[in-house]
């Protein structure tokens, strides 16, 4: 059976280990963690590709511990109960380190099974995750474990990788390899600070080569062609699909039009239409608001546009509207308004409606009010007259703020004419 490359030059070291020097640089805390002997129950948080499982094993084998390792994509209850079963056993008489990859597709049961081996430290956990484990992980858990993020992997330490992931094919192959100048820096830029994504990457490369008189040649364009095909792909369900969208919708709040056409990009790229659709809508009522009330229609238009056409002519509409929307006037005076009335409704619930405001035109014997007592508004000046309309115990709450832009500053103004107007002629 072929080992996948990433996993034959698998560093057996700290000091192997491309990136996280934040944590396992001399100094550092999981660093000085792993050198003390004494490992505690932890939780790795961050992308695939950056050494999470690499660090448990180098953990487990400086311990001296029984590394168990299970992943919560497939792991039953029944697995879990096997590792405990160990407990007292010759083979674990240095403790049992359990590494349980994605951790987040444990239920809460499984989880709970492992919470009395932690405490009594008969199992040290090493748990990771590709998703906030405050959000995806039992709150219990996270209370026995210390949690370290990893993040990913800077392209100047993700060359040294790269490059020893050529020597190690040359070694398989028995061939030299012959590297167009950037081909290296090509890779270690485009694959998203994921190591095991660009060693994957060198391994196709390699193996769709030209061979030559002298060796394998490894061109600049297949480099690119490959990385980019490798990279282009990502998980929806994880948190770079959310911290694009959210890059997004930052950069056009920010009317930075040059970054949101790079996220969008980065997104399109990844075939990630509707996403992009979707969150160009939400941005248009949010973040423009009524400050530009045209751009949710101009919006809707490109994204129509967009869903006819697909990819890749969808890119041209969807630029559109992100330039549109980058460089808008911005308001989220309507956004604050529903907000607050939601929370009003949320702590009231369904209050009553002022009696001339509901559709009946009869009163029971129990009514103190008789006679419904509604003006109707386009009988009077500008089509307006002032009565209640909110509830009795909320009739003086005021949701919306008119913004500071051109035009809601009108829509003010005649406001307050309305009002005016309405004042000198009662």
């Amino acid at each position: 059976m072929h080992t996948p490359l990433a996993d034959q030059i698998r560093p057996d070291s700290l000091d192997n280990v491309v990136g996280q020097k934040q944590l396992l640089a001399p100094g550092k805390p999981l660093r000085r963690i792993i050198e003390s002997g004494k490992i505690p129950n932890m939780i790795f948080y961050g992308p695939s590709g950056v050494g999470k499982t690499t660090v448990a094993r180098i953990i487990a084998e400086q311990s001296n511990m029984t590394l168990h390792k299970l992943n919560g994509t497939s792991a039953s209850t029944a697995d879990i109960r096997d590792v405990v079963a160990e407990i007292g056993t010759f083979s674990s008489m240095n403790g049992i380190l359990l590494y349980l990859d994605e951790i987040q597709y444990f239920n809460k049961k499984q989880q709970q099974l492992l919470l009395e081996y932690m405490e009594n430290g008969q199992i040290t956990l090493i748990a990771s995750t590709t998703e906030n484990p405050y959000f995806a992980v039992y709150n219990a858990l996270i209370s026995r474990s210390t949690i370290f993020e990893f993040k990913p992997v800077p392209p100047e330490e993700m060359e040294k990788a790269v490059k020893r992931a050529f020597q190690c094919m040359e070694k398989q192959m028995r061939t030299s390899i012959l590297l167009e100048e950037k081909v290296c820096k090509w890779i270690a830029n485009g694959c998203g600070g994921d190591v095991r994504k660009a060693i994957n990457t060198v391994e196709l490369i390699v193996l769709s080569s030209e061979q030559t008189k002298n060796g394998l040649f490894v061109s600049e364009t297949l480099a690119k062609e490959l990385t980019q095909r490798s990279n282009m792909r990502y998980d929806r369900d994880n948190d770079q699909h959310y911290d694009l969208l959210s890059a997004l919708q930052k950069s056009i709040r920010g009317s930075d039009e040059n970054a949101a056409l790079h996220y969008t990009a980065r997104l399109l790229a990844a075939n990630d239409l509707l996403s992009v659709c979707r969150r160009l809508l939400v941005i248009a009522s949010e973040d423009i608001g009524l400050a530009y009330p045209q751009a949710i229609v101009v919006t809707k238009a490109c994204v129509d546009s967009a869903l006819q056409l697909g990819l890749p002519e969808a890119r041209i509409p969807i630029a559109e509207a992100v330039v549109l929307l980058a460089t808008a006037p911005k308001s989220n005076s309507a956004y604050k308004a529903i907000h607050a009335a939601w929370a009003d409704v949320e702590e009231f619930g369904a209050l009553d409606f002022p009696r001339h405001l509901q559709n009946k035109h009869f009163d029971g014997a129990e009514a103190t009010v008789r006679g419904q007592h509604y003006l109707y508004p386009h009988d009077f000046p500008n089509h307006f007259v002032k009565q209640q309309y909110l509830p009795d115990i909320i009739k003086n709450k005021v949701y919306y703020q008119f913004g500071d832009n051109r035009q809601e500053q009108a829509a003010a103004a005649y406001r307050e004419k309305i009002l005016r107007d309405d004042t000198e002629n009662s």
